[in-house]
């Protein structure tokens, strides 16, 4: 049998403005359904082991967690090994109903950003508002980084995580590791 390994394997620079680091395997599940609907809010918040976020939010802590998407879609944080049961958890809660409910952990990679530096650092790839006012710890943006699609959430005010395909994963942490290259500094925020 083989051994499940994140899409950098553990990949860490920290010679930065910013530490760029693979956070690991994360189990992620796609929840789409009318998030006002109780039962999926309740099965959503017993997954993610956090309050339900409203519209642009990401509650996370210790790597679960519940990050608004869109309208319809929240994507649930959780530990790696959980997220095939979660997704049954998910189909016997939502029986009956009009939802989709996916483990996306495989095709998704987890990166971490840590760092005073941190805004400036995003705000070299990412047309998205990164102002301390605009994107506070607790939000979530979908958008870009460079040329990849991602999502990104501040956890406190020099930490942050970005979700992108695993299928760019090496890029994303490339073009990130450039940004923060030594001498780089920006000083815009």
């Amino acid at each position: 049998m083989s051994k499940t390994v994140s899409a950098l394997s553990g990949a860490c620079y920290a010679a930065g403005l910013v530490t760029v680091r693979d956070a690991g395997l994360r189990g992620m599940i796609t929840l789409r359904g009318d998030l006002a609907a109780a039962r999926v809010r309740d099965i959503a918040v017993q997954i993610g082991g956090v309050d339900f976020p409203q519209a642009g939010q990401a509650h996370v802590s210790d790597g679960r967690g519940l990050c608004w998407m869109s309208p319809d879609e929240l994507l649930i944080l959780t530990h790696y090994a959980d997220a095939g049961v979660a997704v049954a958890r998910i189909s016997d809660a939502l029986a009956g109903s009009h939802y989709l409910a996916a483990n996306v952990s495989d095709a998704r990679a987890v990166l971490r950003l840590e760092g005073a530096q941190l805004r400036d650092v995003l705000a070299k790839l990412t047309p998205a508002d990164v102002s301390g006012q605009a994107f506070p710890p607790g939000q979530i943006r979908r958008s870009r980084l460079a040329q990849a699609a991602a999502a990104f959430w501040m956890l406190d005010d020099q930490t942050a995580e970005v979700v992108c395909f695993r299928s760019v994963a090496g890029y994303v942490y490339g073009v990130l590791k450039q940004a923060a290259a030594p001498g780089s500094q920006v000083g815009y925020f």
